[in-house]
């Protein structure tokens, strides 16, 4: 080989070799620099609420949506009605028993109600457990009333005078359709008055040729009165003339000073099917990362989650928004569940459910892996639900694995970091997920998962968006 070639070959190795060491760097910080991304690191003080009101959000209020305050934090009037974890997992629980319930009801079969019958309704219970609301103005003259919002619901409904048989007491005066020019009630022979079916569970009664209505809840908390319809301002610019809803004469049950409920499920009778000729079918959310903090809900599509990724719906009946989850991750690493669990179970999205409901062992699988990325934090006592609680009491920053979801549609979507836990005290944070009974019940994609996201519910399209970034 002449002195060339032999310079040329010994090149051609050097360089052929330095490309390979350069390849296995380059991929070795890669992966170093891989993993940072599948973890929170967090100061421990961010858990915490602040005892101020923050209503800070990035959400535009010029854009005409409404604020959405937590029931129990700062920036909202009911905040000296504080619940204990026992009270928050009991109404919790009671809410998703009542989803369950929805879902097996035989809807050739109807409740029947009149205006005299009496349900009975344990104490210390909320409505649903909605635990965030919103302000809307009802009437002419407008009387603001706060509402709790409500995607497992369709009807809306509020107390009303004169307050027949009971009313609770509620934060702000009780609206009394007397004293509204454009009030009117909904007659029996209407076929406003035959959706009250759909939306409610009940047949409808007649009361002196008046349209009444009758919804009851998991806890058996409920609400009687006559159907009605008058003017719906959700925004100075934003008005809906002939809105129909529960104007309630009896209304039984702890409800804690809000003044009624606003549907938003798929319903005819929902906020969102009255709302459609102006605002088509649409609207979003976005829940705040503490309860000091405040979120909005907007109807209508203004553009503003353009970074949304979307999942198709999934049938699960009721006007309840059905999701296809396919798999989960922590650190992300695929857990190793068969699809067949989530298949045989299903998922639902709602707003008013705190804790999101897994099948048993979908719930095994991420609290095992979850544990594994959380070995360096000392394990401490469960708390009611939650079996993997830390004290963290020791530490000023937390670094904790990421967990992910794959919805229908391929859609990969990071639980917020301030979804990942709930936290009773820095000495008990625990993992903010729950396990069902049993594989076959419905899970649950519960209100601490969607933090901070906004959740855009496109019902003309039939698919469910979320976006990062929301609101803070």
């Amino acid at each position: 080989m002449s002195p060339l070639n032999s310079l040329v070959l010994i090149l051609y190795s050097f360089s052929l070799f330095f490309l390979l060491a350069v390849a296995r760097k380059e991929f070795v910080v890669e992966s170093s620099d891989e993993e940072p991304q599948h973890y929170h690191t967090l100061k421990l003080s961010s858990f915490l609420p602040s005892s101020m009101c923050n209503p800070s959000t990035k959400g535009d209020k010029k854009r005409g949506s409404l604020e959405v305050v937590h029931k129990h934090g700062p920036c909202s009037k009911f905040s000296k009605d504080m619940l204990t974890v026992e009270e928050i997992q009991t109404q919790d629980q009671s809410r998703v028993d009542s989803l369950r319930a929805r879902l097996t009801i035989n809807t050739g079969k109807h409740n029947t109600l009149d205006s005299k019958t009496t349900l009975p309704a344990k104490s210390g219970i909320t409505i649903g457990s909605g635990n965030y609301f919103v302000t809307v103005g009802l009437g002419t003259p407008k009387k603001d009333l706060s509402l709790v919002f409500d995607t497992g619901s369709d009807l809306t409904w509020t107390q009303c005078e004169p307050c027949e048989v009971s009313c609770y007491s509620q934060q702000e005066p009780i609206f009394a359709p007397s004293m509204s020019t454009t009030y009117t009630n909904i007659s029996c022979t209407s076929t406003e008055c035959s959706w009250l079916t759909s939306a409610t569970g009940y047949l409808p009664s007649c009361v002196s040729s008046t349209c009444a209505y009758a919804i009851q809840y998991g806890d058996r908390s409920f609400s009687l009165g006559y159907f009605g319809k008058d003017k719906l301002t959700i925004t100075s610019e934003d008005t809906i003339n002939d809105f129909y809803f529960g104007c309630g004469q009896d209304n039984e049950g702890l409800f804690r000073g809000v003044a009624g409920l606003l549907g938003l499920g798929q319903d005819k009778l929902s906020l969102l099917s009255q709302a459609a000729s102006k605002h088509g079918k649409v609207f979003s959310y976005c829940l705040p990362s503490q309860s000091s903090s405040v979120g909005y809900l907007t109807l209508g599509n203004d553009g503003t989650a353009s970074n949304a990724k979307y999942t198709p719906f999934s049938t699960v009946g009721n006007s309840l928004y059905g999701l296809e989850l396919l798999a989960m991750y922590v650190a992300g690493t695929k857990l190793t569940i068969s699809p067949t669990v989530f298949k045989t179970s299903g998922m639902i999205i709602d707003s008013g459910t705190v804790i999101t409901r897994l099948p048993p062992t979908a719930y095994s699988a991420l609290r095992d892996k979850f544990r594994e990325g959380m070995s360096e934090y000392p394990l401490t006592n469960p708390l009611d639900i939650f079996d993997t609680c830390y004290d963290l009491s020791n530490f000023q920053t937390i670094r904790f694995p990421k967990i992910g979801v794959l919805w229908g549609g391929n859609t990969y979507v990071d639980v917020p970091a301030s979804g990942t836990f709930y936290v009773n005290g820095i000495s008990q944070v625990c993992l903010a997920f729950t396990s069902n009974g049993d594989d076959s019940n419905i899970g649950i994609w519960g209100n601490t998962q969607q933090k901070t996201q906004v959740i855009v519910y496109d019902v003309g399209a039939r698919k469910i968006g979320f976006a990062s970034g929301g609101c803070a």
